[in-house]
């Protein structure tokens, strides 16, 4: 939820996602109250009331799960993962479950919990982001059935009606909040579209849907759960909250959902057209205004113009002097019969005009994303509105939806930009995502480094090359740095101050912080405390921070095996302590390191360093997670950096090597699920990575 168009859906959303660590920032609408808190209705006694309670828990309450979902998003060149949580209502027998677009449609992982407990993986029929539904169905072995609820007519809704908000908001159990219908047709208001439309995946949701508002409580996390009414039916899928609470009525959610579960899509006409309610002071007293014609579009075809008024349209009269009434004129042009000719009636300098006008197939208005690692970015297809928005002469190309920094595109000189179109790589043409992943397979085949390549891109009405190194960037070898003669002992320097009030202003050198255990300084006796003046003959001058490195870089100058007499003042008394200098161990950057790609974080070598801190024993053995990236299967797992992994499954991991083989087989056999046993601080705990295989 990272783009521009999301930001409005976060002030309005009731947000059907309660999203992991986000879930303070998100959850503005305060807790669904207790039902026996809520005021009566006034319409309503308290038997009345109970029964109509009785009906709506009864006849759907069995049929409400609260979805747990693994969704994607794509920004900064990369495919994000995060977990959430939503609500559904089971629709049919088999384990179709209702549930918003913006709760699973970009699932990569699903699981529903029924209200006895029972947790079943589900899979992701389809979605409609335009109505912003989904279908998801349960996993079963075929014979099963579910408990289902079933849609009332919406079109019989009233205001003033007693109506149940069902869902698990925050993703808590299962619960109801009781409320009345308090408007039958909400749209957003026109100070909000002032923002931005309500917008899913470049789709205006509120250019089909006319919401039912009420007052039940909802909260993030009760999105896709269902709106019921005082018979036990459901009469909307709940959405938003704005004050209001706002519910997609139910007779288009069965639409919607009945056409998914058939087709696995929704199937609707398209003519071109973008319409808005008549001008307050225009001369027509009925009918649509149709503000503007895409090119090349059925409407346009037709002879359509801008500033027509459409009266008529397939037999039936149309009108929208309110905002209100534009919703019903796009799902009349929606249900029209595909590439069949119908007759449109406009008025046009005060006649009619008719003319006969073709629908073809509605298209996504945007198109699949797609993580492409070896360039670094993230990409799809031009969808027909894009094309046009953009003023291309085809859909041809790859267009660049985000970029990641450090990757081949992004590194390029000149650098691959959001929004630019890819149309060649070598002079090859690429006029798809397909087209791009191809040749990108051909030009690493056999490779263990990225290669450089010439590709053409177009930005506006530039037509730009440069040359982008493609391919995964292996963590760099690095390297072993010259042995050199160590004192194992931290130090701190002892500043005018700390040599002031210590009584002894004139001092100078080097205080001792830590002696690594069992090394050769606390051998020959040098103490925590300890002040280091000189050695051998060489007097130290060390007396403020940045002279942190006199010490060491004296040291260096011995050979390793030398002989080093520290002169020490402890307390009051000077003392003198020798030390073989041995060889100094390897520092943290020369330990190896290693990056999975599939989930997304690095692993490194112990080092000796990593072990005084952490007062591990010398036989401890594992791997130190050096990063995780945000939005990885890792970071899902809640992997944090600083972890030691020490087993992966039942397989114990002595160092990066044993662990690249080991993940490199996992990645082959793709299981349901990869453990790894991991040290965190004095705590042992086991994290449980869940993929989707097929999402890589």
């Amino acid at each position: 939820m990272f783009r521009v168009e999301r930001i409005l859906l976060h002030l309005i959303i009731a947000l059907g996602l309660v999203a992991g660590a986000a879930v303070s920032q998100e959850s503005v609408a305060p807790v669904p109250a207790a039902l026996d808190a809520a005021p009566l209705h006034a319409a309503l006694d308290a038997a009345p009331l109970h029964a109509a309670l009785d009906a709506a828990v009864d006849g759907v309450r069995p049929a409400l799960v609260r979805i747990h979902v693994v969704w994607t998003d794509y920004a900064e060149g990369r495919e994000m993962k995060y977990d959430a949580s939503g609500s559904g209502v089971i629709v049919t027998p088999q384990g179709h479950v209702v549930t918003n677009h913006h709760v699973a449609g970009h699932a990569a992982r699903l699981f529903c919990t029924l209200l006895d407990k029972e947790e079943i993986e589900a899979d992701l029929v389809g979605t409609d982001p335009l109505a912003d539904i989904s279908v998801v169905k349960l996993r079963s072995n075929g014979s099963r059935t579910f408990a289902m609820a079933a849609f009332g007519d919406s079109s019989k809704v009233s205001v003033g009606d007693t109506i149940f908000a069902m869902g698990c908001p925050l993703a808590l159990s299962q619960s109801v909040t009781r409320g009345i219908v308090s408007n039958v047709e909400m749209i957003m208001p026109e100070w909000l579209r002032a923002w931005g439309e309500f917008k899913e995946d470049g789709e205006d949701v509120g250019a089909l849907v006319k919401w039912i508002g009420h007052d039940a409580s909802i909260a993030p996390g009760n999105s896709g759960g269902p709106l019921v009414d005082a018979a036990g039916e459901v009469i909307g899928i709940n959405e938003i909250s704005m004050g209001l609470s706002g519910a997609i009525p139910s007779n288009l959610v069965k639409e919607v959902s009945d056409q998914i579960i058939a087709k696995g899509k929704v199937v609707r006409a398209w003519l071109g057209l973008t319409v808005q309610p008549r001008l307050k002071h225009g001369e027509a007293d009925c009918g649509v205004l149709i503000a503007g014609v895409l090119e090349g579009s059925p409407a346009a075809v037709a002879g359509v113009q801008s500033g027509d008024v459409v009266v008529r349209l397939n037999g039936a009269e149309v009108n929208a002097r309110f905002a209100e009434q534009i919703p019903d004129f796009n799902r009349i042009v929606a249900a029209l019969s595909i590439g069949t000719p119908c007759e449109m009636i406009v008025l046009r300098a005060g006649k009619e005009v008719a003319m006969s006008v073709s629908p073809c197939e509605r298209e996504q208005a945007k198109l699949k994303d797609h993580e492409i690692k070896a360039w670094g970015i993230v990409a799809s297809d031009l969808s027909l509105v894009q094309a046009k928005e953009m003023k291309r002469k085809s859909r041809e190309g790859v267009l660049v939806q985000s970029v990641r920094p450090g990757g081949g595109a992004g590194e390029a000189k000149p650098a691959i930009q959001d929004r630019d179109v890819l149309v060649e790589v070598d002079g090859k043409p690429v006029k798809s995502v397909a087209d791009l992943i191809a040749m990108t397979e051909t030009i690493g085949a056999g490779k263990t480094e990225p290669t450089p390549v010439l590709a053409t891109f177009e930005r506006k009405t530039e037509r730009n090359v440069t040359v982008v190194r493609v391919g995964i960037e292996e963590p760099e070898d690095p390297g072993l740095e010259v042995k050199k003669a160590w004192l194992p002992c931290e130090t701190q320097v002892l500043t005018r101050d700390i040599a002031e009030q210590l009584g002894r202003k004139e001092l100078k050198g080097f205080r001792v912080t830590q002696v690594y255990a069992g090394g050769v300084a606390e051998v020959a006796g040098v103490q925590v405390g300890d002040i280091i003046t000189a050695v051998d003959d060489t007097v130290l001058t060390a007396s403020a921070p940045e002279h942190y490195e006199e010490l060491s870089a004296l040291i260096r100058q011995y050979r390793v095996g030398d002989t080093a007499i520290l002169h020490i003042l402890r307390g009051q008394e000077e003392t003198t302590v020798s030390v073989v200098l041995p060889r100094s161990p390897k520092l943290v950057r020369e330990m190896k390191e290693w990056r999975d790609e599939l989930f997304e974080f690095s692993v490194r070598d112990i080092s000796f360093f990593n072990k005084a801190r952490e007062q591990w024993k010398d036989e401890q053995q594992g791997v130190l997670v050096s990063d995780v990236k945000p939005g990885g299967w890792a970071a899902l797992g809640r992997l944090n950096v600083g972890d030691l992994i020490v087993e992966v499954g039942d397989a114990a991991v002595a160092d990066v090597e044993a662990f690249h083989r080991r993940m490199t087989a996992i990645a082959a056999e793709k299981p349901q699920s990869v453990v790894l046993r991991v040290v965190r601080g004095i705590y042992t705990i086991y994290i449980e990575l869940e993929p989707k295989w097929d999402s890589n």
